[in-house]
C-alpha cells in the first residue's frame, strides 16, 4: 500500500530511520492523512488525549500497591470511602489494557518468531534496530548495541499498527451498519471483562482486579461474550462468507464450554471453592510442585488436557480455526473489516490467548506458587511481614510466576498452529461431543470419588 503521489512505501524493511519517515508522511502530516470524509486527521490526537486518565489510574494504583507493600495507614473519610472503589476500578481499567496492548505486540512478534524457526527461517529482523549519532555528526555515529545484537525485528508489530491506524475504515454499503460497527467492541468486551478474576499475584489483594466469591463461574459466563460479537460481525457485514465463519463460531464455541465447565467443577471440587484466591492457595506451598492440580490426580491431569485443547476452540485457534479459514472463507467473519476494526478483532483473538492460558495456570499449575517449596514458604510469610524488601521480592516472583506458565502456555498454543493441520467441521464436533464431554463427564465423577478417598490428593496421603 502506498500513499498519495511521492509518498513513500508503508513497508520497506530498512528499519526504524524509514518507519519514522513513513510514519510521519503517513499518519501525522495533516495533508497526507486523511479519512474517507476527506478531513484531516491527526491519528495520535486521541492517544494524546488518553494521557492525562491513564497516567493518573497508573499513579492511584501505585499508591495502593505502595501502601500495601508498606503496611502504611490511611486516612478514611466518607468522600474517600465512596470514590476509592471508583478510582481503583478505574485504575485497574488502564492497567488491563496497557497490559493487553503490550501482551498483543509482543505475542504478534512472538508468534511470527516461532513460526519462521519451525519453518527454518528468520521473521522480521530489521524493524527495532536503534541508532543515531552525537550532535549529528556522522563522524561520531554509534549504535545502542552491537550489529551482532540484532533486535530481531522486535518493533516489527507497532508499525504494522501504525499501517492499520493509517488505513481507510470501510463499511460495505450493504452492512447493518450499527452492528457492524458494534461487533468487534462486543468481542473485545468479552475478552476485556475476564482479566478481572486473572490473579497478578496473591501476596496482595490489590494485585487481584477482582477476587469475586463466583470468580470460575464469572470467568466462564463472560469469555462466551466475544462469540456473540463474532457472530454479530458476520451476521452484519451482508457477505455470505462472513456468516458461514459466524455460524461456524457459534457451533463450535458453543459446544466447547460443555467440556470447559466440566473440567472447571474438576478443579472446583479438589479446592472446594470457587474463589481463584482459594483455588490458587490449595495448590500451595507445602509439597512443592506436587501440590499442583495437575500433579494432584490423574482425573485432574485429563481435566486440564481437556481444558487446554478446548481452549483453543474457544480462542478459534489453529488447528480448530474454522471460523477464520483463509483457504475457504477467506478471513471468515472478519472479512469485511479494515482499519481499526480488524485490529480490535486481532487484538481479542491474542488477548483471549494470554486469559485461557493464565486461567489454566491458575486453575491447574499453581497460579502465583513457583513450584519450590522453600520459594512457596518465603511468598506465604512474606504475605504476613511487615518488612518492605520481602513484600516486593514476595511481587516479582509472584508475578514472574503466574506471566511466567501462561507464556509458555500461550507458546504451546503457537506452536500447535504450525504443527497440526485445520480440522474439518464434523471432526471438530465430533471430538468435542463423543470424546471430550464423556471424558469430561469421567474426570468429574472420578475426581469427586479421589477426593473422598483422599482428601488433599495423594501427596498430602503419602507425605503426610
Amino acid at each position: 500500500m502506498t500513499g498519495p503521489a511521492g509518498s513513500l512505501p508503508l513497508s520497506t524493511g530498512r528499519g526504524s530511520r524509514e518507519a519514522t519517515a513513513i510514519v510521519y508522511q503517513e499518519l501525522l502530516n495533516p495533508h497526507h492523512a486523511q479519512t474517507y470524509t476527506g478531513r484531516a486527521y491527526w491519528g495520535l490526537f486521541p492517544f494524546a488525549a488518553l494521557f492525562v486518565p491513564v497516567l493518573t489510574a497508573g499513579l492511584f494504583v501505585a499508591w495502593e500497591a505502595v501502601v500495601h507493600l508498606t503496611g502504611l495507614t490511611r486516612t478514611t473519610g466518607e468522600f474517600w470511602s465512596v470514590a476509592r472503589p471508583l478510582l481503583l476500578g478505574l485504575g485497574w481499567v488502564h492497567v488491563i489494557l496497557i497490559f493487553i496492548t503490550i501482551f498483543s505486540m509482543y505475542a504478534v512478534w512472538m508468534e511470527r518468531k516461532v513460526s519462521a524457526h519451525m519453518q527454518c527461517r528468520t521473521g522480521p529482523m530489521e524493524v527495532g534496530r536503534i541508532q543515531g549519532s552525537i550532535f549529528l555528526w556522522k563522524r561520531f555515529n554509534f549504535r545502542l548495541w552491537p550489529k551482532s545484537w540484532s533486535p530481531h525485528g522486535w518493533l516489527q508489530t507497532l508499525a504494522d499498527g501504525l499501517k492499520l491506524m493509517a488505513k481507510e475504515d470501510l463499511i460495505p454499503k450493504d452492512a447493518d451498519r450499527w452492528i457492524f460497527i458494534l461487533a468487534p467492541i462486543v468481542a473485545f468486551t468479552g475478552v476485556f471483562i475476564s482479566f478481572l478474576v486473572i490473579p497478578f499475584h496473591g501476596v496482595l489483594s490489590s494485585f487481584i482486579p477482582a477476587d469475586l466469591d463466583t470468580g470460575v463461574f464469572f470467568f466462564a459466563a463472560v469469555t462466551s461474550i466475544e462469540a456473540i460479537g463474532v457472530i454479530m460481525a458476520g451476521w452484519a457485514s451482508n457477505n455470505k462468507w462472513a456468516l458461514f465463519g459466524a455460524m461456524r463460531a457459534a457451533t463450535q464455541v458453543v459446544s466447547y464450554e460443555l467440556p470447559i465447565g466440566l473440567a472447571f467443577l474438576t478443579a472446583v471440587v479438589a479446592a472446594g471453592s470457587l474463589r481463584v484466591s482459594d483455588i490458587v492457595a490449595a495448590q500451595g506451598p507445602d509439597y512443592g510442585m506436587l501440590a499442583w492440580f495437575v500433579f494432584r490426580s490423574p482425573f485432574l491431569l485429563l481435566a486440564f488436557v481437556i481444558y487446554f485443547i478446548s481452549s483453543l476452540a474457544e480462542c478459534k485457534r489453529a488447528p480448530f480455526d474454522l471460523p477464520e479459514a483463509e483457504s475457504e472463507l477467506i478471513s471468515g467473519f472478519h472479512t469485511e473489516y479494515s482499519s481499526m476494526r480488524f485490529s480490535i478483532f486481532f487484538l481479542a483473538e491474542y488477548a483471549a490467548m494470554y486469559v485461557v492460558a493464565a486461567f489454566a495456570a491458575v486453575l491447574f499449575l499453581g497460579g502465583w506458587w513457583t513450584g519450590i517449596a522453600p520459594v512457596d514458604h518465603f511468598l506465604a510469610d512474606a504475605a504476613k511481614s511487615d518488612g518492605l524488601l520481602p513484600r516486593l521480592a514476595a511481587v516479582g516472583i509472584g508475578v514472574f510466576a503466574v506471566v511466567g506458565k501462561s507464556m509458555i502456555l500461550v507458546f504451546f498454543q503457537m506452536a500447535a498452529r504450525w504443527t497440526y493441520p485445520r480440522a474439518r467441521l464434523d471432526q471438530v464436533m465430533y471430538l468435542c461431543l463423543k470424546v471430550f464431554l464423556p471424558f469430561g463427564l469421567l474426570t468429574l465423577v472420578g475426581g469427586t470419588a479421589w477426593e473422598l478417598w483422599l482428601e488433599g490428593g495423594w501427596p498430602k496421603a503419602l507425605l503426610g
